[in-house]
């Protein structure tokens, strides 16, 4: 899921423009709809890298027995 916060965002910015410019048929609201999803799967992706970093950042250090 952190690795797809790109994909999100271009996904939500073509859902967006194509869903809010004034565009009539009949699929417009199943367009808005899939906005509303891809842009809180990118807010959900920018959280999950914030809160959760790729590296950790405790080493690790041997037991001496």
């Amino acid at each position: 899921m952190k690795s797809k916060a790109l994909l999100f965002l271009i996904l939500a910015l073509i859902t967006g423009v194509v869903g809010f410019t004034g565009l009539s048929f009949d699929g417009i609201e199943v367009i808005r709809v899939m906005f509303l999803i891809f842009a809180d799967l990118l807010v959900i992706s920018l959280m999950a890298k914030l809160f959760f970093p790729d590296k950790p950042k405790l080493k690790y250090q041997p037991v001496n027995k």
